[in-house]
């Protein structure tokens, strides 16, 4: 019997293969409303930095990356990595021009459930191109039985943008969306509405997936990305919470039976100066972002000292490594991660 490429079905079973992340190439993504609404919604587009990564920062997140394989490898995980792409070059609709962004965090892009895998309709016109880079691996997966597709390709157009910038979604006009503002449970999806993701995308997902499985929707909690800088699932019954987002108030109710653990604040954030946090794409909680290669260990950011001692208390060994420059890139070990095969069954874990 063949093995099962494609299978995983939470953030916490004993994880088999992954694909982690290149940052080869990685540019800022062009400035237009849509990367204003996602990326920087605190300046105007005129102001958002543009051109490459500083090559001193790509260097020094590719020898973490290189650290992060290999601890993945020596415990036993199958490591893929995606082609580095011409992000350079410049792609266009009939309505807007754009670059690329990078191919940093896989999370964004490609969204696994049980066999499915699926490219989600980003948000950022910058990413619109970036899945071609795992293209050779779909293959490869969709050979091996996976159940490959694509949500409808998003027009992205101006008035998609044209939010209130106090809530800042995407207009229902059509469904868009990262990967990563999905959180699995089994059969239960957690589903951050924010500046990456709409209600729309919520409701696509919700049907084609089908009866069989439920998306919750998580609003007005936060809106500035993702959903794994604010909740990390570590295993049946507990979970990290961002304090900065998250009280007895907003907590979901699906997790009030469960293990809350309110992570700590974030330790040595003040290592960067304003030049470096002026062109950063990650929030202060960035390195809250942890990645769990079975219920019972978890890669923590190195200087997180009081959450790793937190996630101690929990029975979680801990392997402790550093991405120098999470803050700047915008994704922390989760982001960077896309777990393709973990072991384990699909399983309802809420009532």
């Amino acid at each position: 019997m063949s093995i099962r490429k494609v299978w995983s079905c939470n953030e916490w079973d004993p994880l088999e293969e992954v694909i982690i992340g290149n940052p080869l190439g990685a540019r800022f993504p062009t400035a237009d409303p849509s990367t204003r609404l996602a990326e920087f919604p605190d300046r105007p587009v005129e102001e958002i930095p543009q051109g490459p990564f500083p090559d001193w920062v790509i260097e020094e997140t590719e020898e973490d990356l290189d650290t992060f394989v290999a601890a993945l490898e020596q415990a036993g995980v199958t490591v893929r990595r995606p082609d580095t792409w011409p992000h350079e070059k410049e792609f266009s609709t009939v309505d807007w021009r754009s670059q690329g962004y990078y191919n940093y965090c896989p999370r964004d892009i490609l969204l696994v459930i049980g066999d499915h895998i699926i490219e989600t309709p980003n948000v950022i016109r910058s990413r619109s191109q970036e899945s071609f880079s795992y293209r050779k691996l779909l293959l490869e997966y969709l050979d091996s039985g996976a159940r490959w597709y694509s949500a409808p390709k998003p027009m992205l157009l101006d008035s998609l943008f044209d939010v209130d910038m106090e809530k800042p979604t995407p207009r229902n006009d059509e469904p868009a969306f990262d990967a990563a503002n999905v959180l699995r449970f089994g059969q239960d999806l957690l589903y951050l509405v924010s500046a990456t993701g709409n209600e729309l995308g919520g409701k696509w997902l919700q049907t084609i997936l089908g009866d069989e499985y439920r998306v919750h929707f998580l609003k007005d909690v936060y809106y500035g990305s993702h959903i794994d800088s604010t909740f990390a699932a570590l295993r049946p019954g507990l979970v990290l919470c961002n304090p900065g987002r998250i009280n007895a108030d907003t907590l979901p109710d699906m997790f009030r039976q469960w293990d809350v653990v309110y992570s700590p604040p974030m330790e040595n954030t003040d290592r960067f100066d304003a030049d470096y946090l002026s062109k950063s794409i990650g929030s202060n909680w960035i390195d809250m972002n942890v990645f769990s290669i079975n219920p019972y260990l978890v890669v923590v950011d190195r200087d997180q000292v009081p959450l790793i001692r937190e996630l101690e208390k929990r029975g979680l060994d801990v392997i402790p490594i550093k991405l120098r420059h999470s803050k700047m890139m915008g994704g922390g070990f989760h982001c960077v991660t896309q777990d393709v095969r973990r072991a384990g069954k699909m399983e309802r874990y809420f009532d």
